[in-house]
């Protein structure tokens, strides 16, 4: 059984590239190893300036987030940071990551993407991106972080960056996801790019799960596809580094159906209370893990 090449073109500062991480969830639940991720780190900013002159501040990117972003479900943080950050440090903590122990991409992604949006680190910052890493097993966080000016690293993040930049034209384009923020077209966070035997299929920008599993449904039916999870303790147990409360939901969601988190919650409170899976506050919500 062949398998379907994804490229996660993505930003840890990103909050649209955050809020698609159910939809993502459900992807690996769904298709688990049949799929190999690769990301791509787009570098929005070398410098907070941009935002700056755009009158962004801490409080209004705080509130902003939760008012744009929340009814997506991921945690987010409502305490201001002390100033604007730029991600292209963090950027290259994940070509760091991706040299020094590779496959380790996505979790480092994950914990930089928590250290931004449910906590007031400065992402940066080395110091903070060092502390966002420390949530990553199995990783030297600090040589990572350390890594992050070699010579090597700074080559395949702009290797990365260039290859982010190549949109225009393409469906992503098309479809109005693209962008244009300091020259050539680029693809905005999350875009994912399906590719078997030569066939390439975009999903730009932020999408609905079901555009992902259509393009899947394209280029593969011969994949296994599990059915939604049956319980929130079957859902954990795929999943080590745990999921948040509308991960949960939306693993357990069966198709074409919005996920309940309400539900989801009160079965994982259950479930902690039986000492089940442990709950580690995040922001407003939590990250929840199944216990050993």
């Amino acid at each position: 059984m062949g398998r379907i090449e994804v490229t996660h073109f993505t930003d840890p500062g990103c909050p649209w590239a955050y809020s698609a991480s159910p939809a993502l969830a459900v992807l690996r639940w769904r298709y688990g190893d049949q799929l190999d991720w690769r990301i791509v780190t787009i570098g929005l900013t070398e410098s907070p300036q941009r935002y700056i002159d755009a009158g962004y501040t801490p409080a209004l990117m705080a509130a902003g987030n939760r008012r744009r972003f929340g009814r997506y479900g991921m945690p987010l943080i409502a305490e201001p940071r002390s100033r604007v950050v730029a991600s292209s440090r963090a950027c290259r903590a994940i070509v760091a990551a991706r040299r020094r122990h590779p496959g380790s991409e996505e979790q480092v992604l994950r914990a930089l993407q928590f250290g931004w949006f449910t906590t007031t680190l400065l992402m940066d910052e080395d110091r903070d991106i060092a502390a966002a890493l420390e949530r990553v097993g199995g990783i030297d966080a600090a040589a990572v972080t350390a890594a992050i000016d070699d010579p090597e690293v700074v080559a395949e993040y702009e290797r990365d960056k260039e290859e982010t930049r190549r949109a225009e034209g393409s469906p992503t384009d098309l479809q109005g996801k693209a962008r244009q923020t300091d020259g050539p077209v680029r693809y905005s966070a999350p875009s994912l790019v399906f590719s078997r035997n030569g066939t390439r299929l975009e999903a730009g920008g932020f999408q609905p799960v079901e555009a992902y599993d259509v393009l899947i449904a394209n280029l593969d039916t011969t994949l296994e596809r599990r059915g939604p999870a049956e319980d929130a303790a079957e859902a954990l147990a795929a999943f080590p580094d745990g999921l948040v409360t509308r991960e949960v939901a939306a693993v357990m969601a069966p198709n074409n159906t919005a996920p309940d988190p309400s539900s989801a919650e009160r079965e994982l409170i259950e479930l902690a209370a039986e000492g089940r899976v442990r709950r580690e506050p995040l922001a407003d919500d939590a990250l929840w893990r199944a216990v050993a």
